[in-house]
């Protein structure tokens, strides 16, 4: 008790002492007072424990840097900020109260506190908004950022779009009202403003970042080799400070990996007004007088909202054609602003003139092959967004480039071909348009502003195919009853895998609101009943289908292996009866048709009723089998019978590109190289500027090509030509395996050789010679 009494007092003592400091400093306040200084923190950090006393000491800080913030010292400053924090974390001060005083020192000309500031600011909100959405207090903060992006100081109104563009970053801040206040700041009278949020609309491509960090990771050693390196070498104090960097930097590229991918919607999407936006930003651009970078981002947000949006601002693109010059700096962004503005609804006697300005400047022959390859990627890139822009003349005059010597130019012109083979082929000549496709023979080019809305899932078709698969049909076939008379059956559909069987009688027909009647109903029962046995064991049948009981019977609950069914078929009469079970069978029928267009020489159903002598015959396939009327009756039943599941959809996927390399009539066709879809949101700068040229190789590649090249080559040295592997050696090459020493004296004395020995050495190899003959 005594020690928390002189604790007391002694604070109390303190305190006293802080409220002399503070009245001489409100004397002189652009003087720095150390110990004011002091008591100031000692007082913040104890103040948690003195609430009654210190009730008024946040607004006495305050009411100082309100005051006197402007002629304070640089570290008096500081110091007053660092404590209003630290009461603020000790919830003894309102957040609003605080952020709105930080908000006014942003005015301050200290760059050190406008970054301290902004970092408190960013991790206060962030902080309050972590467990749930503070709307009330994002309410009044993005008022007051509001009003703060309107000063008359640029630096605290940059400051503020900073501190909101990183809010939006961080999530916290992410709704469109966020967005809209920052579009406002596009129209800042002052340039960094301006620029700071047009970037934030332009944004960075995560794909890019990503890419960038990984290249800057394969520069870096691994831990495994930093480990290895310290192992073996000498232990010095950089090894080991590369050593501990290495390791930090693992753990922290394995917690991003192990972290929740964060998906950000673009902000340009969540724009209340793109149009009024887009039109404001391009009036800027005719009356401001700004550098060309900024000029270029004004386009390039411009650009980005037309093709969003799909907007209409016309007058943009003759702005944009007047820079279409292959000698202007920067002309692929502008060429890529170009093809982002485009789209479909774009009328196109608007866009034909910058396409033929295009086509006139840089694809001429007087220009280098890479002016030439640039200038046919950016048509291709505008007509893959707006294809009717495109007229027939100038399109086959731009095919002729697909022989063109220079491979950039070649492949440029092909990959234009390869966009307009499958979407409006008709334009080509008849010999660019390739072996036409089932996709190619289903597409219909559109005219502007048509929209072709389809009642059902295109391509569904195949998930009936795929249920009806291994169906084989066969008509008009001979067929022997129990008691031994002859007997015809119109139709038989049967399943050898299932070994199911389906006898169809044409005749047969079920009204919406009648039923047969029971003399029909016996007389056919009486003539499919005896033949059903036939059937399974021709055909290796565990059940046949056919005609049913009647109601009464069914309702009796009799269900044996004979019972029958019966299905109706519609062939003769104009769609007037609609049954399920007569659609199932046509479709049975329509998909073993077209089947047997592809299969029909290794059909083994076929050669069983060929060797068959009863005088069956199989249903031949019809060419219109499988026209595009009853694909879409197909497709369109699939979609309305279920819900369609994610493997349904892959089945679809798979289905569409089967169709893209399957020929309309003959097989399939070699596959072209997988290109990706260049109609995105954006357009890819590396898409204008991709030019197809052979690069120089690093001498890693060279090494690598150098050995592929020798893999086949016989090894470079000496090479036994011996028949008989274990025969002996001449002497000339067993000398050649001993070890030096052995020859030494041989080899001294035949350098050193005199004239008189080698005439010596030369008569005996003659004389050895005579002998040989």
């Amino acid at each position: 008790m005594d020690l928390a009494i002189a604790r007391w007092y002694l604070f109390l003592q303190q305190y006293r002492h802080y409220q002399s400091v503070l009245e001489v400093f409100r004397l002189h306040p652009g003087q720095f007072n150390k110990r004011l200084d002091d008591l100031v923190m000692f007082i913040a950090q104890v103040s948690y424990c003195y609430p009654d006393v210190l009730a008024n000491y946040p607004q006495e800080l305050m009411d100082i840097l309100q005051t006197h913030h402007t002629i304070l010292d640089s570290a008096m400053r500081m110091t007053l900020c660092r404590a209003l924090i630290l009461l603020r974390n000790k919830n003894l001060l309102k957040s609003t109260d605080l952020l709105s005083l930080f908000f006014h020192l942003l005015r301050c000309q200290d760059k050190a506190l406008r970054k301290f500031l902004e970092t408190h600011i960013i991790t206060d909100i962030k902080n309050m908004n972590a467990k749930h959405k503070n709307t009330r207090l994002n309410t009044i903060l993005q008022n007051f950022m509001y009003s703060m992006l309107k000063d008359s100081n640029s630096k605290a109104a940059k400051m503020s779009v900073d501190i909101m563009i990183e809010l939006y970053k961080k999530n916290v801040w992410n709704d469109a009202k966020t967005v809209n206040v920052i579009a406002t700041a596009c129209f800042s009278k002052y340039t960094k403003v301006m620029v700071a949020a047009l970037k934030y609309f332009l944004g960075s491509d995560p794909e890019e970042e990503k890419k960038s960090d990984d290249s800057d990771s394969d520069n870096e050693p691994s831990a495994r080799e930093v480990l290895m390196a310290n192992r073996v070498n000498k232990k010095t104090r950089k090894r080991e400070k590369q050593l501990k960097k290495v390791k930090e930097h693992v753990k922290k590229s394995k917690k991003k990996k192990d972290a929740t991918p964060v998906f950000n919607f673009s902000a340009l999407h969540l724009v209340h007004d793109p149009q009024g936006l887009a039109e404001k930003l391009f009036q800027q651009l005719e009356k401001r007088n700004e550098r060309f970078e900024v000029k270029l981002m004004i386009l390039d947000v411009i650009s980005r909202l037309i093709g969003l949006h799909q907007l209409f601002l016309l007058n943009y693109y003759p702005y944009i054609q007047r820079f279409m010059q292959p000698h202007q700096r920067e002309v692929t962004k502008i060429l890529q602003f170009a093809a982002q503005s485009s789209h479909e609804l774009v009328p196109p006697d608007v866009l034909e003139p910058v396409l033929k300005t295009l086509v006139n400047n840089f694809v001429t022959e007087r220009n280098s092959a890479d002016v030439m390859a640039i200038g046919l990627n950016a048509v291709r890139e505008i007509c893959s967004r707006c294809p009717l822009v495109m007229n027939e003349d100038l399109l086959r005059d731009l095919a002729q480039y697909k022989n063109y010597r220079e491979r950039s130019v070649m492949m440029a012109a092909r990959s234009l071909i390869h966009l307009y083979r499958s979407s409006m082929p008709e334009l080509l000549h008849k010999k660019d348009r390739g072996r036409p496709t089932e996709a190619i023979r289903e597409l219909k080019s559109k005219k502007y502003g048509e929209v072709d809305a389809k009642h059902y899932i295109s391509g569904a078709e195949v998930l009936l195919q795929d249920s009806m698969e291994g169906w084989v049909v066969e008509e008009e076939i001979s067929c022997l009853a129990e008691n031994g008379s002859t007997r015809r059956v119109d139709i038989l559909a049967y399943n050898a895998d299932t070994k199911q069987g389906i006898i169809v009688d044409p005749t047969i027909r079920f009204e919406v609101e009648c039923h047969q009647s029971a003399e029909i109903h016996l007389e056919k029962k009486s003539i499919y009943e005896p033949i059903a046995n036939y059937f399974k064991l021709k055909y290796a049948l565990i059940h046949v289908e056919g005609i049913p009981d009647n109601d009464d019977d069914s309702k009796d609950g009799s269900d044996s292996d004979d019972e029958w069914i019966d299905i109706s078929h519609s062939s003769e009469d104009d769609g007037e009866d609609n049954d399920n079970d007569s659609e199932n069978i046509e479709n049975v029928v329509e998909v073993s048709e077209s089947k047997g267009d592809e299969n029909s020489e290794r059909d083994p159903v076929e050669k069983k009723v060929k060797d068959s002598d009863k005088g069956g015959e199989t249903a031949k396939p019809g060419e219109d089998g499988s026209s595009s009327n009853d694909k879409v009756q197909l497709a369109a039943q699939a979609s309305l019978m279920r819900i369609l599941t994610d493997e349904d959809f892959r089945k679809i996927d798979a289905m569409k590109l089967n169709k893209e390399v399957t020929t309309a009539r003959k097989g399939k066709k070699r596959p072209a190289e997988e290109e990706k879809n260049s109609k995105g949101e954006l357009v890819s700068l590396a898409d204008i500027e991709n030019i197809y040229k052979k690069r120089k190789h690093d001498k890693q590649m060279r090494q690598e090509s150098v050995k592929k090249g020798q893999e086949d080559r016989e090894k470079y040295g000496f090479h036994d030509r011996r028949l008989n592997p274990h025969s002996s050696k001449t002497n000339r090459e067993k000398r050649k395996t001993k070890h030096y020493m052995m020859v030494k004296h041989k080899a001294k004395r035949k350098i050193k050789r005199s004239f008189k020995e080698k005439q010596i050495a030369l008569r005996n190899h003659l004389q050895k010679l005579r002998k040989m003959k």
